[in-house]
């Protein structure tokens, strides 16, 4: 009774479409997008952009890039909605079974690494919190492995957890962002603020759009992974919009008000320069906890599809004990070029299967999955070619830096594996269908 009990505790459907029954409303998955947005690097993206450019071009950026998020979110949560599958599994019908393991396995191991990077950040910013505030001088690397198993038990449980954690710690968040706001504009108004001069090199609007698509490209692009829990396409596309766009625009406006109010991007450093110690810890864990889960819940889907056999709960707790043990030694920091490296590949994958979708609906279905085939030639050079004009106008020393599109070379990406595989699609859906029609009149005569 026990063991069954435990077994519904952490049943996640990882191999299989999510039930009608078990899926929920565009407002609880809102919650869950907005927990995995606000994290530090985002209040400091906001910073960045507050120091950089006057807060009307700030709000102009910040509302175009958060929109054009919420769109590449939206259209690719609608696949999760429509199949009820993870985004590995969705990349079946359009790479083949073997390239879906391709998919897997970067989705996997990048997001799986990005969690070991911000386990280390975590802990290292709380050390330092607790220094300066509460005269505790604490372990690094104990707060690692403490962040990392706090991280790693919701990512555990699954959706579940990671939805219950949202919902107290997203209006949390959002009280302490705005309460430090109130606190350090200290009687001054907006428009007083508005007015500060620059306190950073100045950023040209299409740079700063760039950074704000940049900066959450590969959680949009992962959308089916949330997005199977949706009631419906409808609900999949409002709390992508209310997640990217509302969310994703208050935050960085915020972050970017903070900054101009104080000349300083680091909210935490705010927030006990203002004499908020505690609040600055609650931020740090909470807005660090509710991402770094995400990253690690996406990396263990990833595996599900390659590890069939394995069930995703241990999946889950093997790659948070790795991480968290290479963040204890130290190591990440050799790894960000190799994780900057696999997070280009990932965007293309998005517009390939969308694209795909949009043409041959009827195919992605759960009951189909068994009969794609090993490796669709078409989808895998679809995303070879994409992945190659990402890091033509990647910057180096990620990418190549030999051009530039929009600015941003995810969205690049994207755009190019869509357009690509709409018209493969087109044209072989046409081919079948004269194939079809041809076959048909044979018989009949």
């Amino acid at each position: 009774m026990e063991k069954e009990k435990a077994k519904k505790i952490i049943q996640d459907y990882e191999r299989e479409p999510v039930p009608l029954e078990k899926r929920k409303g565009w407002l609880k998955l809102s919650i869950v997008w907005m927990g995995s947005i606000i994290a530090l690097s985002a209040t400091a993206l906001g910073g960045a952009l507050g120091g950089g450019l006057s807060m009307p071009h700030t709000i102009i950026a910040t509302l175009i890039g958060c929109f054009l998020l919420a769109v590449v979110s939206a259209v690719c949560s609608v696949v999760g909605a429509k199949t009820g599958l993870s985004t590995s599994f969705v990349s079946i019908f359009a790479l083949g079974r073997y390239g879906s393991y391709a998919v897997s396995a970067i989705i996997a191991i990048s997001l799986f690494g990005w969690f070991g990077v911000q386990v280390d950040l975590f802990g290292s910013s709380l050390q330092n919190v607790l220094l300066d505030v509460f005269n505790i001088e604490a372990n690094r690397q104990l707060l690692i492995i403490i962040g990392g198993i706090l991280m790693t038990t919701t990512a555990f449980i699954g959706f579940k957890a990671i939805e219950k954690l949202s919902l107290i710690a997203v209006p949390l968040l959002a009280l302490l962002l705005i309460g430090s706001l109130i606190r350090v504009m200290n009687g001054q108004s907006i428009a007083e603020v508005a007015t500060v001069p620059l306190t950073s090199k100045p950023l040209s609007i299409g740079v700063s759009i760039s950074l704000i698509i940049g900066s959450l490209a590969v959680g949009a692009i992962i959308g089916p992974d949330i997005a199977r829990y949706a009631r419906s396409p409808k609900d999949a596309v409002i709390s992508s919009f209310v997640g990217f766009f509302a969310g994703f625009t208050v935050v960085l406006l915020i972050a970017a008000m903070l900054a101009k109010a104080t000349s300083q991007v680091d909210v935490v450093s705010i927030m006990l320069g203002v004499g908020w110690g505690t609040g600055a810890m609650l931020i740090l864990i909470l807005a660090q906890w509710t991402t770094n889960d995400n990253n690690l819940y996406s990396s263990a889907l990833g595996f599900s599809v390659i590890f069939r056999k394995v069930p995703k709960y241990i999946l889950t707790i093997a790659a948070g004990l790795i991480g968290t043990l290479m963040a204890v030694g130290g190591i990440y920091s050799h790894f960000i070029p190799f994780l900057s490296f696999l997070s280009v590949l990932i965007p293309p994958i998005g517009g390939i299967y969308v694209a795909d979708y949009l043409i041959n609906k009827t195919r992605y279905t759960f009951e189909q999955v068994d009969l794609q085939e090993n490796v669709n030639v078409f989808g895998v050079s679809i995303w070879a070619i994409a992945t190659l004009i990402a890091f033509a106008t990647t910057p180096a020393p990620t990418g190549f830096g030999l051009f530039s599109l929009t600015g941003a070379s995810g969205f690049d990406a994207f755009l190019i594996a869509f357009g690509l595989q709409l018209i493969v699609s087109k044209t072989f859906q046409a081919s079948n269908q004269t194939e079809f029609a041809t076959t048909r009149r044979r018989n009949i005569q």
